[in-house]
């Protein structure tokens, strides 16, 4: 085990035994390192279900197309705990987040507080030490209970498409998480809004009113869209054109339009080149990722492999526009190996591939005891009337894949796995 790791494994013991969505526990602990969350540069805070990565993504590539240094907050990671803590455009290294969790843990003193509390508190800390431009900072869960709400005086504000995640903490109906979602909103802050459903829209709508704010609102104030291969992006300022995001699927578009209304609604130094730079050399690990290296070379030549940790029915959604918009250039069988977490709905992930999916072979996603059993995913897809069957590892999975000539084979439906996938590939991010 690592120091990291065994630094972690102590602040995961302080879990406390009910969680309850509070912040009441992060406050004094930041107070006691001096209130880093005060001294943050200029904050740009982002919640929803979808697409809070990938904007982030484009945020961060149009700001250092810009010459300006990011520091840069997601979760979870995917191979390594680094991921999570971005400072001025680099992961964090592993002796700067080892004292820093270490003095965290020091002054915490045993005192009950859940990891995702603590390891945000150790980030603040970072942030607020280390010079940088702006910070990108990626809500866990939810908005306003969420342990990155603790910033007061946000920039800006963005609120990616809502829609039905972890309900088990935020709510069954849309119109529930939207209300936590838009917690995030602040007096004084400017705000840009995704596309949202209508019952999400009338929620954040009200929010924003009770507090003086006026945001603007995808689909209405502005507009991104793929015209002839190219991304058209239009707001009351002008229209760009503008290359096509380097991210695949229709649906980057609109991440990305999102992205750049962010940047000239919030007075962002960013100009069309170097959107149009951002646009070309944005990175985002496990999300419509090609697989090269060992595991991709277990398949035929002729057959590709994607990564995806798309997790929930939106992601699902534009997974399989994304492999309709592909067949159209290049049709192909497609298989998936998909493995998921045991609050999520096999099923319901499942629907949005009716008719496309040749092969489904499903994983037990490794080391995590809340994932479904490989048995029950492949039951609950037979169920749904899809042709499927349990395998033990990834490897046997892609021995299995490699038997349908000049596939499309598409590895998903969780983050975790798409982690234990990079980290077997030995293509860890960064």
């Amino acid at each position: 085990m690592s120091r990291t790791d065994a630094i972690l494994k102590r602040l995961s013991a302080l879990h406390p035994k009910l969680i309850d969505l509070s912040l009441d526990r992060m406050m004094p602990l930041l107070a006691d390192l001096g209130n880093p969350h005060q001294h943050l540069p200029p904050v740009i805070h982002v919640a929803g279900t979808n697409a809070k990565g990938s904007t982030i993504a484009y945020l961060r590539a149009f700001l250092e197309a810009a010459g300006k240094s990011v520091h840069v907050y997601n979760s979870p990671h995917l191979v390594r705990f680094n991921e999570r803590i971005r400072l001025a455009g680099k992961l964090v290294d592993t002796r700067r987040l080892n004292a820093t969790l270490e003095r965290v843990e020091a002054v915490n003193a045993g005192r009950s507080i859940t990891f995702f509390e603590v390891t945000t508190v150790a980030a603040m800390l970072l942030y607020a030490e280390n010079r940088a431009d702006y910070l990108l900072l990626e809500t866990g869960m939810g908005g306003t209970y969420d342990t990155t709400n603790v910033v007061e005086h946000p920039l800006g504000v963005i609120i990616t498409p809502v829609d039905i995640d972890h309900q088990g903490f935020l709510g069954k109906t849309i119109a529930e998480i939207a209300v936590s979602k838009a917690g995030i909103l602040k007096r004084g802050s400017k705000a840009v809004i995704g596309l949202q459903q209508p019952d999400g829209r009338a929620v954040i709508e009200r929010a924003a009113h009770r507090l003086g704010v006026r945001p603007i609102w995808q689909g209405e104030d502005f507009h991104g869209q793929s015209q002839d291969g190219r991304l058209v992006y239009q707001d009351e300022d002008g229209l760009l054109d503008l290359p096509p995001p380097a991210l695949i699927g229709a649906h980057q578009f609109h991440n990305a339009a999102l992205a750049i209304a962010a940047t000239r609604h919030f007075g962002l130094p960013v100009d069309a080149a170097a959107l149009a730079k951002g646009l070309r050399s944005v990175v985002w690990p496990a999300r419509m990722m090609p697989l090269h290296g060992k595991l991709r070379d277990m398949l035929h030549d002729g057959s590709e492999l994607w990564l995806d940790g798309g997790h929930n029915v939106h992601g699902a959604t534009a997974l399989a526009a994304a492999i309709a918009d592909m067949n159209r250039t290049r049709p192909a069988p497609l298989v998936l190996i998909m493995g998921m977490m045991n609050t999520r709905d096999p099923a319901a992930f499942l629907a949005p591939f009716d008719g496309q999916v040749q092969q489904i072979y499903t994983l037990t996603v490794p080391g995590e005891p809340n994932s479904h059993r490989a048995d029950e995913i492949a039951h609950k897809a037979r169920g749904a009337g899809f042709a499927a069957a349990p395998k033990r590892s990834i490897l046997s999975a892609l021995k299995a894949a490699a038997d349908v000539p000049n596939a499309r084979v598409l590895i998903c439906g969780s983050l975790y796995l798409a982690g234990d996938v990079l980290a077997k590939n030995h293509t860890p991010p960064d």
